[in-house]
């Protein structure tokens, strides 16, 4: 019975001192979260608000999510990934290539977009002549219009129903949280729509392989192993690479 005692005794004791611990600990961290906002950070001998500071991480920290729901990216990754699928290849060309793909030709597609940003943001942002806030507002000016023009009526006119905007007399004056998804929208049906376009060729090949293999009495051979060298065949005979980028290029409305 004393070891019993003793042993919860200990316990209480831990759990005390465990929560004495944390008690301290927020005493001491309270203040200094509350004076966060007010602290200046000193970068080459010039204050520099930690509000910004953590505004800018943040923006850092949604620059995949920018990327994909602003740009050209989702369309071009999307028609690559579907030219996989449709040659019948797993792993060829690998992830990290068709990623590097569509980034690289998605800041081809976009320079002229990005220029304007730079000229009408950037540059007088670190010139100093505006605010962070007006930065983040001209920039996304030349965003939105590219958006726009990439947009479809219909896919527009349902976030906008479904925002329940009112007093909106043009498509300029609405709100970025309107035009990206239905910017997002058009863009998943567009590369679809590509999708189904390219599937169709590499299909006649798997059919014609396969009725061929049946007629011929070999069941049991795949026709995706004898079809496979046909449809790459194909693709670079007529020059499947650059048909696909000068088409996936021309479809965007600059």
């Amino acid at each position: 019975m004393p070891k019993i005692k003793e042993k919860k005794k200990s316990k209480v004791g831990k759990k005390a001192l465990i929560v004495i611990t944390i008690s301290l600990a927020l005493i001491f961290l309270l203040p200094i979260g509350a004076s966060a906002a007010s602290v200046n950070v000193d970068v080459n001998g010039k204050g520099v608000d930690t509000l910004e500071i953590i505004e800018m991480f943040t923006i850092l920290a949604l620059a995949p999510s920018i990327l994909i729901m602003t740009t050209c990216f989702t369309r071009i990754i999307i028609v690559l990934s579907f030219l996989r699928n449709a040659l019948g290849l797993q792993q060829t060309p690998p992830n990290q290539v068709l990623i590097g793909i569509a980034l690289f030709l998605s800041l081809f597609i976009m320079n002229p977009v990005l220029n304007e940003v730079n000229t009408q943001a950037y540059q007088p942002y670190k010139e100093k002549k505006i605010t962070q806030e007006q930065f983040l507002h001209q920039a996304a000016v030349p965003m939105k219009k590219f958006m726009l023009k990439q947009t479809k009526k219909d896919d527009l006119n349902l976030f906008i129903n479904l925002s329940k905007a009112k007093g909106v007399k043009s498509v300029d004056e609405l709100s970025i949280t309107v035009v990206i998804p239905a910017f997002m929208t058009s863009e998943l049906k567009r590369a679809f729509t590509i999708g189904f376009l390219i599937f169709i060729p590499f299909l006649i090949i798997d059919m014609i392989v396969a009725s061929t293999l049946m007629s011929m009495g070999m069941i049991m051979l795949p026709p995706a192993m004898i079809s496979l060298p046909f449809k790459l065949l194909l693709f670079v005979l007529v020059d499947g690479w650059g048909l696909l980028f000068k088409t996936l290029a021309a479809s965007f409305n600059m």
